[in-house]
C-alpha cells in the first residue's frame, strides 16, 4: 500500500500541516457551499444548478480531507458521487423518509430498540461529510437535543435483556472526547450492559478525528468495538490506516459495514479491491448492505439479483476473511443474502456446485 500522504487539494496546499491534521480545522473549513465547490472541481452550469437544488432539501458538507480524495474532472469519482448533492435526489418517487420505520421502534427519542438484546442510540445528527446515500438522510433536517439522552439511560437502566448498545447518530465522532467519554461512561455504569459499540465514518472522511488521545480514552471502555464505512478502495489511505492502527493498538477491534452501491462498487472488481485493502489495514468486513430505499437514493439503488451475482463472483477469487455477509436491511431486522449452492439434497446425500462451477456429490452419514 502506498504509504506517501494523501495530496491535498491544490486550493489547500498553502495549510499547514498542523492546521491540515487538526480535526477541528478540518470541520471549520469544509466545503458547504456552491462557490467552495467551484474552486474544487469542474462543474457545468447545469450541473451546479442541480446541486443547489439538491443541497436546499439534505444537509451537505465535505472535510477539506475527504475533498482532497475527489477528482476534480470526473463526474464519476466514487468520491465525489458520495459527497455532493445531485439533483437526482429529488427524484425518488419510491424512497421512503424513514426506510427501516426507526421512529416505530423508538420508545424514547432517539434509540431505537428493534432486537431483543440491543438498542442502537442516535447522540448527533452531523456528520463530517454528508453521505448521500444515508439511509437517516431524514436526521440532516432536525437537530440532537443532548436532553434526549437521559430518558435512553433511563430506558436501557430499567430493560436488563439490553446487554448491547450501538452509539450511532449523525456521527458520534462529531462530539468532542470529554462528551463522547462522558456518554459512555454513564452506558459502562449499567451492570447489565456487556457491549459497546460506535458506529463512525470517521476514519474514512476525516482520519485525523482519530488522535492518540482520543483511543487511549476509549480504551478505558472495554469491551468496545467500532464500526466504519468504506465503500470504495479509493477511500482507504494512509491517513485512514493511521487512523484504524491507533484503535487496533488501544485494543479497539474495527469492523467494516459497507453500502452496495450502484456506480460505486458494484462491479467484482472494484469490491475485490476494497475488501482486500481493508484487510490490509488490518479492518474487518463485517457486512455490506444492499442500499435501503430512502429517498433521494434511487440511483444508487440496483437489484438483489444483482447484487448476490457480485457476491457470488468473489466466492474463491478471494480470502473468505475478506467476503462480508450480505444483507437486506427491512424495518424487521437484517435478512443475510446467501447464494445457495445445494443443487439437491435427499436421503443419499447433497449435491452442490463450487465456486468454479463444479458439481460435487457428499454422501449422507448413517
Amino acid at each position: 500500500m502506498n504509504t506517501q500522504p494523501t495530496k491535498k487539494h491544490r486550493i489547500f496546499e498553502d495549510v499547514c500541516e498542523m492546521e491540515w491534521k487538526n480535526w477541528r480545522w478540518q470541520i471549520a473549513n469544509s466545503i458547504h457551499d456552491i462557490k467552495g465547490l467551484e474552486n474544487l472541481l469542474d462543474l457545468s452550469p447545469e450541473e451546479l444548478a442541480g446541486i443547489e437544488k439538491a443541497g436546499r432539501a439534505f444537509r451537505w458538507a465535505i472535510t477539506p480531507y475527504y475533498a482532497s480524495l475527489m477528482s476534480a474532472e470526473d463526474p464519476n469519482c466514487p468520491v465525489r458521487l458520495q459527497a455532493i448533492p445531485d439533483v437526482r435526489e429529488l427524484d425518488d418517487e419510491d424512497g421512503l423518509l424513514d426506510p427501516l420505520q426507526e421512529e416505530n421502534h423508538s420508545p424514547v427519542r432517539d434509540m431505537i430498540h428493534l432486537y431483543p438484546n440491543r438498542v442502537a442510540l442516535c447522540v448527533s445528527d452531523l456528520c463530517m461529510s454528508y453521505c448521500r446515500h444515508c439511509f437517516r438522510k431524514r436526521r440532516t433536517l432536525r437537530s440532537y437535543d443532548k436532553n434526549d439522552f437521559a430518558p435512553a439511560l433511563e430506558y436501557i437502566r430499567a430493560h436488563e435483556e439490553i446487554n448491547d448498545v450501538l452509539v450511532t447518530g449523525g456521527d458520534p465522532l462529531m462530539m468532542d472526547d470529554d462528551s463522547l467519554c462522558e456518554k459512555l461512561a454513564a452506558l459502562r455504569q449499567i451492570k447489565h450492559v456487556k457491549l459497546l459499540r460506535i458506529g463512525t465514518r470517521a476514519p474514512v472522511t476525516l482520519p485525523y478525528r482519530i488522535t492518540p488521545q482520543l483511543a487511549k480514552r476509549l480504551a478505558e471502555f472495554h469491551p468496545l468495538y467500532i464500526n466504519t464505512q468504506f465503500n470504495h478502495p479509493k477511500e482507504i489511505t494512509p491517513e485512514s490506516a493511521r487512523a484504524v492502527d491507533l484503535l487496533l493498538k488501544a485494543g479497539i477491534p474495527v469492523g467494516n459495514q459497507s453500502v452496495l452501491l450502484k456506480g460505486i462498487n458494484d462491479e467484482r472488481d472494484t469490491l475485490k479491491s476494497l475488501l482486500e485493502k481493508l484487510l490490509e489495514i488490518r479492518v474487518r468486513p463485517y457486512y455490506i448492505f444492499h442500499p435501503h430505499r430512502q429517498s433521494g437514493t434511487r440511483h444508487f439503488r440496483l437489484s438483489v439479483d444483482r447484487g448476490m451475482e457480485i457476491m457470488s463472483s468473489l466466492r474463491g477469487y478471494t480470502s473468505g476473511m475478506a467476503i462480508p455477509t450480505y444483507a437486506l436491511d427491512t424495518p424487521h431486522g437484517k435478512v443475510p443474502l446467501c447464494d445457495n449452492r445445494i443443487i439437491k439434497n435427499d436421503e443419499k446425500g447433497t449435491l452442490v456446485r463450487t465456486f468454479d462451477g463444479t458439481e460435487w456429490f457428499e454422501l449422507k452419514e448413517e
